[in-house]
């Protein structure tokens, strides 16, 4: 048997094993998995000796060129998702938005349009669903049917993006009917905008004060009340960009009574807090994003979280603005920073970092929350999270003992600063590979804009 390509002498680890083995690669897909393939057999060899091969990592949170607040996120596909591949991270699901009184289909076909001619990694969709008439409800079932099998739903920004109760519970009555997950943004809107507006009139402008509009309170309860409605409605519930222990709490009750509830945290709630904005001037703009950053303590709490698999995901919400000419826009008003940060490059460095290196989890438990289960809960495994035999070659070889500092000047995001500036990491990508396709070799990237292919994901069958 010939291959294109051999992965050598490395220690494959997924989500229940860890093993030494070689890795035979042909036509995009792992053909063989064994203690030793021979060497002539391989066009190109890459020799993994001292490093671990992971599944390609899965990002599904991330927001690539989106409008938001009069301007838009500052990668596209092909920056966006140039940026993972350097990360380890071989797959997106973005959000294609619907806009009010705007058809799903309108949605799909603006997002794929900016996707399918830049996107370097795979990509896929969820659906935001913003207006939710009769007429909806039928379409959300035709789009599931294409592959699109996720919807996002928004407890907050009134106005913009929230649905009302009775919305939500219909489209999770239709989820329930049609396999489809629900992502929901869970935050009490209603009551942030009576917080939002007095803190304005008290001349409260400052970037801390978006944190400090937004309690955790308001978070908890939200993620109580879609729990409930998604009891009722007999759905899963996948609860997106967690950030503090009150909600994780209420995550984990639903779990013990054996609901198919999940819910994802994401890199900045593990690595910063509210103490980021005591930084001179407006610097603390660069730290606006929702949910907002809570006080140290519940870092650890998100830990042991994910440790305990009462969290089950590590995503980024990776929605980078510029701090020059985009966060500035805020300037005077927090209301107006646009909303979001940088991460979709660091995600599986600094969960390896702070989660293996730290002795917080193991190395399977790393896979199944950055790849793993991802696939699972969105209809890809296992085609992608998987090492084994028929799956696309999407494939990490990682250093566990490369040191790295994360700054501005270094990252490959189209993005003038840094959220985790300083921050070292222990262990990085050393080679990524995208469908058997070599995309990244050290310092070198190899891929090439619209070579990412559209997925068609299954429905939701459990983890």
């Amino acid at each position: 048997m010939a291959f294109d390509t051999i992965i050598a002498n490395g220690t494959v680890v997924t989500a229940s094993d860890t093993y030494p083995a070689d890795i035979g690669i042909s036509d995009g897909k792992i053909n063989a998995i064994a203690v030793s393939l021979p060497r002539e057999q391989g066009k190109k060899i890459i020799d993994a000796k001292g490093k671990y091969v992971f599944p390609g990592g899965i990002d599904v949170h991330t927001h690539l060129d989106m409008p938001f607040g009069g301007t838009t996120s500052s990668d596209d596909f092909e920056t966006g998702t140039r940026a993972a591949l350097f990360g380890g991270t071989t797959t997106l699901i973005d959000f294609a938005i619907q806009g009010k009184g705007q058809t799903l289909r309108t949605a799909l076909d603006t997002w794929m349009e900016k996707a399918s001619k830049r996107a370097i990694a795979d990509y896929a969709f969820h659906c935001i669903v913003t207006d939710l008439p009769p007429a909806r409800m039928e379409e959300m079932n035709e789009v599931v049917r294409e592959g699109i099998t996720s919807f996002k739903l928004f407890m907050a920004y009134p106005g913009v993006l929230m649905l009302d109760d009775a919305s939500i519970f219909k489209a999770l009555r239709t989820a329930s009917k049609n396999g489809a997950m629900i992502c929901m943004h869970a935050e009490n809107g209603s009551a942030i905008d009576v917080i939002v507006q007095q803190a304005l009139a008290e001349g409260k402008t400052a970037p801390k004060y978006h944190a400090l509009t937004r309690p955790t309170t308001a978070e908890a309860e939200a993620v109580g009340r879609a729990v409930a409605l998604a009891e009722m409605a007999g759905a899963p519930l996948y609860i997106v960009h967690l950030s503090c222990n009150e909600a994780l709490e209420k995550v984990r009750e639903a779990r013990d009574r054996g609901l198919p509830v999940y819910a994802e945290t994401c890199p900045q709630y593990l690595y910063l807090s509210i103490e980021n904005f005591d930084v001179p001037g407006f610097e603390g703009a660069k730290y606006v994003f929702t949910p907002p950053l809570r006080e140290k303590w519940h870092q650890e709490k998100l830990w042991q979280g994910l440790k305990h698999d009462h969290l089950q995901v590590v995503s980024t919400d990776h929605c980078p603005f510029c701090y020059k000419e985009q966060k500035e826009l805020g300037k005077g008003d927090f209301t107006k920073i646009p909303n979001g940060g940088p991460g979709i490059e660091h995600r599986m460095s600094l969960v390896y970092s702070g989660g293996v290196a730290a002795g917080r989890f193991g190395v399977n438990r790393f896979v199944e929350l950055v790849s793993t289960t991802p696939a699972k809960l969105f209809g890809l495994y296992p085609r992608k999270g998987a090492i084994s035999v028929g799956s696309d070659a999407d494939l990490v070889v990682f250093d566990p003992k490369r040191k790295h500092t994360i700054s501005a000047k270094t990252h490959h995001m189209r993005v003038d600063y840094s959220m985790f500036e300083g921050i070292q990491v222990t262990g990085m990508p050393d080679v990524v590979l995208s469908r058997g396709r070599i995309m990244v070799e050290g310092d070198r990237f190899h891929g090439k804009a619209g070579s990412g292919n559209f997925l068609k994901r299954a429905t939701y069958a459990g983890v």
